[in-house]
């Protein structure tokens, strides 16, 4: 049986549906947030102000979290929007930092500085997630000091009794934007290795919050293919398994991006593999399209803008996990297999 403590136990069951989906939406951008709201804007960044940022995530958590099972925010811009959030919509915590230390190289992350996983909780967190960009093959004491970080953070939740959502994205080594023919090709053996790293006990991880394993523009006949094509639908649907084979603990995907009818035909390919993965934790897929909306005519128009198309990506979102989703805890072989005790293992 799988060991789990009452606390992390009862937070999950927050995140999840009446059915044990996590179908949670993202909004602990910032960085990136600042930047797309500035470019829509026509303004130089610094122009972009807190008040615009947690404005923009409150808006979006307002109308969107009655449509999830959690939201997922940042202690930065991101509180006055849990405040706001539908009731029955549990709350995750970002625990990072935006983007990653310039000064050393392999994209090493840094956490929130004044920030604690008690904080978090005090803020009213149900889990804390914690972002790391990670290659494989990076040099090995980059790789090294990644590794010790998120072991520490997962000692701090397990102290806590919180719910560890680790989110691991791959980047390109030989400093490319990670979209290339070149890069794209060794994507599945990047998410595949590193499920394989942090699905490992020492990391007290709860839930892996996991790219999907192949680009789709790559992917022949996908929505997404532009011309050059590196694999079938059969091949991709191989890659999904191998990687999800590989978790020993519950997987749920992040949407990086992509356009929401980009995302919605990956998690088909997923549905068609047959494999076990949990949800979702999906942001900009779901309401990027309104930064520009939000810039050019403000908050009333955003609400607007989501209230009809940022619903319809969700909810069409949610039919999807409908059909192939599984129980998070489908994973151990259902919710009694798991072992309630005061701390985890």
């Amino acid at each position: 049986m799988v060991q789990i403590s009452e606390g992390k136990l009862t937070r999950l069951k927050k995140l999840a549906d009446d059915k044990g989906l996590i179908r949670a939406a993202a909004m602990d951008q910032r960085g990136s947030l600042l930047k797309s709201i500035a470019k829509a804007k026509g303004v130089d960044p610094a122009e972009v102000t807190p008040a615009h940022m947690s404005e923009f995530k409150s808006c979006v958590t307002k109308v969107l979290s009655p449509h999830a099972s959690g939201i997922l925010l940042d202690p930065t811009y991101g509180l006055p929007a849990s405040r706001v959030r539908d009731r029955k919509c549990g709350l995750l915590l970002a625990y990072e930092e935006t983007g990653y230390d310039q000064a050393t190289p392999g994209r090493v992350p840094r956490l929130v500085a004044d920030y604690t996983v008690g904080r978090l909780i005090a803020d009213g967190a149900e889990a804390v997630k914690l972002l790391t960009y990670y290659h494989p093959d990076e040099r090995a004491d980059v790789n090294a000091i990644k590794h010790a970080f998120v072991e520490r953070v997962g000692v701090e939740c397990d102290y806590h009794n919180i719910p560890f959502f680790l989110e691991f994205v791959g980047y390109d080594i030989k400093g490319g934007e990670g979209k290339d023919p070149a890069y794209a090709r060794t994507k599945p053996d990047v998410v595949l290795d590193s499920i394989r790293e942090f699905t490992k006990e020492r990391y007290r991880v709860d839930i892996l919050k996991v790219e999907v394993p192949v680009d789709m523009q790559y992917v022949k006949g996908s929505k997404a293919a532009k011309g050059e094509t590196l694999w079938t639908r059969q091949e991709a649907i191989a890659h999904f398994k191998t990687s999800a084979e590989a978790a020993t603990k519950p997987l749920i995907y992040l949407s990086a991006g992509v356009d929401d009818a980009v995302f919605l035909e990956s998690l088909e390919i997923a549905n068609d593999s047959g494999v076990v993965y949990a949800g979702v934790l999906c942001g900009r897929a779901t309401w990027k399209e309104g930064i520009p909306v939000y810039a050019t005519k403000g908050v009333r128009a955003l609400e607007d803008w989501l209230s009809d198309r940022g619903v319809k990506n969700i909810e069409a979102l949610n039919k999807v996990l409908a059909q192939g989703a599984q129980p998070w805890h489908a994973k151990y072989g259902g919710e009694k297999k798991l072992n309630v005790g005061r701390a985890s293992a």
